[in-house]
């Protein structure tokens, strides 16, 4: 098992189901099954990672109407679509829509895991960039208006005399905020941060009286 999460199965066929989650389990990873989209937004735990393996036809919403309204939620667990009725039309539908892959039914077991394994590995990585994302914003968050402006102007590659000259301001002056806005976003160096400002969705290049975080 390559990464956690919980692999989310959502199939209107019993035996389907418990085949899956055999399958899964064996190979060391946890399940959550459920008998249709309805059932599993009763559920529904935005939180939890993983990724999920759906069937694409099934009584009531289906998995078409399920991948729409996660996608609604900003929920981006990746999809494994499953189908015994598969058609161009609805793989490019779902595949455009931000399914992993499409599988038709009985699917290949190590195909199947690898496709599993790659799903909950992306849950992963997407998960904390999310976190470095909210961080960076949390750290830019208490930076005062001048502050958020030198920032701008050192991510746009200037040096302190630039800033200095643009901003009318001492050398000093701008010495000094340089220290506070590296204590109050926990950078180590420049490096550290510029990457917490470009994370933060700071424009490199300021607009005057733009005092917002893009």
């Amino acid at each position: 098992m390559d990464s956690a999460g919980t692999i989310f199965i959502i199939d209107d066929d019993r035996d389907v189901r418990e085949a899956l989650t055999s399958l899964f389990e064996a190979a060391g990873y946890l399940t959550d099954a459920y008998p249709d989209a309805e059932t599993f937004l009763a559920a529904y735990e935005r939180d939890r990672p993983g990724c999920l393996v759906l069937d694409m036809q099934m009584p009531g919403m289906g998995g078409l109407g399920l991948q729409k309204v996660l996608a609604e939620r900003k929920d981006r667990r990746p999809i494994i679509f499953l189908t015994a009725h598969g058609t161009v039309p609805l793989t490019v539908r779902a595949l455009k829509n931000g399914a992993l892959d499409f599988l038709e039914k009985p699917a290949e077991g190590r195909a199947l895991l690898d496709l599993v394994s790659k799903a909950l590995q992306r849950d992963e990585e997407r998960r904390r960039e999310a976190a470095k994302h909210d961080l960076a914003l949390r750290c830019c968050s208490t930076l005062t208006r001048r502050e958020r402006e030198i920032l701008r102007l050192v991510v746009a590659g200037n040096s302190n005399k630039d800033i200095a000259n643009q901003l009318g301001i001492s050398h000093r002056t701008v010495e000094l905020h340089r220290m506070r806005i590296m204590h109050k976003t926990g950078a180590q160096n420049v490096v550290e941060l510029v990457n917490i400002a470009l994370t933060a969705g700071l424009a490199p290049d300021p607009s005057p009286g733009n005092d917002t975080l893009t």
